[in-house]
Parts: C-alpha cells; structure tokens; sequence
C-alpha cells in the first residue's frame, strides 16, 4: 500500500514534466509535492511548488525542444523513503540524461526530492 501512494505521487510528479501545456505543471505538482517541498536539484536547493515548478519549466522550455520524462525502474520504498530511476529523452533522439532521484513522503504527498543525475561511474578498485 505505501510503495503504492508513492510510485502514483512519483508518477505525476514525472507527468508534470511531459504536460500537454505549462499551465498544466503547477496543478500536477500541487497534486504530487507539499506546499513546503524542498528539493535538492543541479542547481543547488530550494523550497516549495513554485521553485520546482520553475525546474521543470525550464527543463520543458530547452533549446532543443519538449523532451519526455519518464521513470525507468520500480519504485522501492524503505519505509518512508523512495528512490526511483528516470530518463529524460529530448527529441527526435537528442541528449538523454539519466538519473535517481529520492524523495520522502509525508501524508501521501512528496516533502523531499534529492536528483541525482548522470550516471555513477564504477569504482576503480
């Protein structure tokens, strides 16, 4: 049940960032983060629905165009932590980037999203 509320609160949070049009993103956001969500991005960190809205309209306003975010893996969910992999395609089969991202939930709504994106290279042992 509780790897359930996550992977749908996960999952339109991802849809935000493949809307049909950007006045679309903050109803979608407001229905996956808490209104105090903070979120550790590339950028650096920042708080609530606004500063995350404006993350993801970037990323949907790229040079290259609309690209398509999608989650890639199961989510696994230790209590109430979750990570999840993605992969962001541009189109026409432009830059692909992959990443993890990490996200606590309280009440069924995500309060904590840590992105870790690119790939992690193998450890030179």
């Amino acid at each position: 049940m509780q790897e359930e509320t996550a992977r749908s609160a996960i999952d339109t949070f991802i849809s935000a960032f493949n809307a049909s049009n950007d006045s679309y993103v903050t109803a979608l956001l407001s229905q996956a983060l808490t209104s105090d969500v903070v979120f550790w991005g590339p950028l650096g960190r920042s708080e609530g629905i606004a500063a995350v809205e404006r993350f993801v309209l970037d990323i949907r306003r790229h040079p290259a165009g609309t690209g398509t975010m999608v989650r890639c893996s199961a989510v696994d969910m230790p209590d109430e932590w979750a990570r999840y992999q993605w992969v962001f395609t541009m189109p026409d089969g432009g830059p692909r980037l992959a990443g993890t991202d990490v996200v606590h939930l309280r009440r069924s709504l995500i309060d904590q999203v840590i992105v870790f994106a690119g790939e992690i290279e193998p450890s030179a042992s």
